[in-house]
């Protein structure tokens, strides 16, 4: 996502862009898959901030892809439904934020002031952050960062219970709320209040609609060419790339969209202050992640327009990702794809749980971007159908007669995401963030070598909106902050004539 938006920033701006993709598909976790003819989706399992006036949609729309996107609202009174063990309530995280207080009051009806406080503290973190209302503020607050989410969440509620549901999507951000900067939970929990949308067709049209607009910007672009050297010349600037392929591309400058560990690689520590790397390589990865893709026979299950956050208990909710292998799944989300042809019954369900890259450590060596079962041996094929078989059985407790229901199953375990994504030891969001530390994990787009720049999750903050942010931060570097900001204020002004 960081790499096709910075792209197409600079191809908009007459820049010659030329894009190298190492898979066979474009966009990362927008990447979509096929099995038993229905699409899965492997990253994008919805979006927030899409309505008309708000961030999302003004980036889209200054991109040109908002118009064309396939979306669908989720359930405005619950667009997540937090459940745990065997209380059968599901607390809901509502659309808008009136409504989400209004939809938790009615559980908890002592807490209208707190939560209130709540929404409040959220809106003004969001406000503090540069360039998340699209244009204005371009420095951070540094006392924002420090918030940490703990002690903010138990400053605002001592029910334990409420706590918990307030956290419970905290999948988003990797599933540790106890040390993470309460930034992150406000960006990321903000922008699905505001607005929450699924993608027609998976999250993939999102990437398709911007490789179309690149190509209409005369933007030059390849898949199948995996960067393996970078070419300096004796003053330390960047070249040129040469592919795997055996193919060099030389430019001016250059946009890193890999993992930042992989750049490093490319890099050559030699050239990098010792501070900086040792400072990147103490980053402790966010979590990977099993995924467990089930085709349903048809009409078995009814759709539901809303993801489901379950915990086996509401004290899992502060670092869920540290699981008990024994117990696992402890936690999962899982959401629902609606049937093309019966609309009022699901056509696939997707669960997906935390996985640490040590349970899939004795098949680190393999390789596989190519739809193989056997590629890593049948070991490997007995351990995800015994994981997959787990994931139903706590399944089962929400969806009774779910068994019945499968026609076929599919898994992804973190070695899909390390190969597919490129990511370190498959990890879903980057790196952790600490609010002890906040500055640690923050990193310039402008990097020591003066023609390379850096983009993506690894760059401060993850997910669709914070790679379209991060990459708009990345282009400021290049074309100057007040050419960006004129850019997005004319196109902010110019949707304002329309609606009027």
């Amino acid at each position: 996502m960081g790499g096709l938006v910075s792209a197409l920033i600079l191809a908009k701006e007459g820049l010659k862009v030329c894009i190298l993709e190492k898979n066979n598909q474009y966009g990362g976790n927008l990447q979509t898959f096929s099995r038993d003819k229905l699409i899965f989706d492997t990253g994008v399992h919805y979006l927030g901030g899409l309505s008309a006036g708000q961030n999302l949609h003004q980036f889209f729309s200054y991109l040109e892809i908002m118009d064309e996107l396939e979306l669908q609202k989720m359930d405005e009174d619950g667009y997540d439904k937090i459940t745990f063990g065997e209380d059968e309530i599901e607390y809901p995280h509502a659309q808008g934020y009136k409504n989400f207080i209004e939809q938790l009051f009615h559980y908890f009806p002592e807490e209208r002031e707190n939560l209130e406080n709540y929404c409040e503290e959220i809106q003004r973190v969001c406000n503090q952050f540069p360039r998340y209302n699209v244009v204005g503020k371009d420095h951070y607050n540094e006392e924002i960062l420090h918030l940490n989410t703990k002690r903010f969440i138990e400053s605002i509620t001592q029910n334990k219970k409420l706590q918990s549901v307030l956290l419970g999507s905290n999948f988003l951000y990797g599933g540790d709320s106890e040390n993470i900067p309460f930034y992150v939970h406000a960006l990321t929990v903000n922008s699905y209040i505001q607005s929450a949308y699924k993608c027609v067709k998976g999250g993939s049209q999102i990437s398709k609609l911007l490789i179309r607009k690149l190509r209409q910007y005369g933007a030059e672009i390849h898949k199948h060419s995996e960067v393996s050297e970078f070419i300096f010349n004796e003053d330390n600037s960047l070249t040129g790339v040469k592919t795997k392929g055996g193919k060099e591309y030389s430019a001016k400058q250059f946009i890193s969209n890999i993992e930042i560990r992989s750049t490093i690689k490319l890099i050559g520590e030699k050239r990098l202050k010792k501070s900086f790397l040792n400072r990147v390589l103490s980053w402790e990865p966010v979590s990977s992640c099993f995924s467990v893709y089930l085709v349903l026979k048809p009409q078995t299950i009814p759709n539901f327009n809303y993801n489901i956050y379950h915990y086996s208990n509401e004290k899992l909710v502060w670092n869920a990702y540290r699981y008990k292998k024994n117990s696992w799944p402890e936690t999962y989300m899982l959401s629902c794809t609606q049937s093309k042809y019966e609309p009022e019954f699901a056509e696939s369900l997707t669960a997906i749980s935390y996985m640490d890259f040590n349970e899939v450590k004795e098949w680190e060596k393999t390789v596989n971007t190519v739809v193989d079962e056997h590629e890593r041996g049948e070991l490997y094929g007995k351990f995800k159908m015994g994981k997959a078989e787990k994931m139903i059985t706590a399944l089962e407790k929400k969806i009774p007669n779910i068994r019945n229901c499968i026609k076929n199953i599919h898994t992804s375990s973190p070695l899909s995401y390390r190969d597919y994504i490129g990511s370190f030891e498959g990890n879903m969001y980057g790196y952790i963030k600490n609010s002890e530390n906040p500055l640690q994990t923050m990193v310039s787009p402008r990097t020591k070598i003066n023609n390379l720049f850096l983009t993506g999750q690894s760059v401060n903050m993850h997910g669709i909106l914070g790679c379209t942010i991060g990459a708009f931060n990345t282009c400021a570097e290049i074309l100057g902050k007040e050419l960006l900001e004129e850019r997005l204020t004319q196109m902010i002004n110019k949707n304002k004539g329309e609606e009027n």
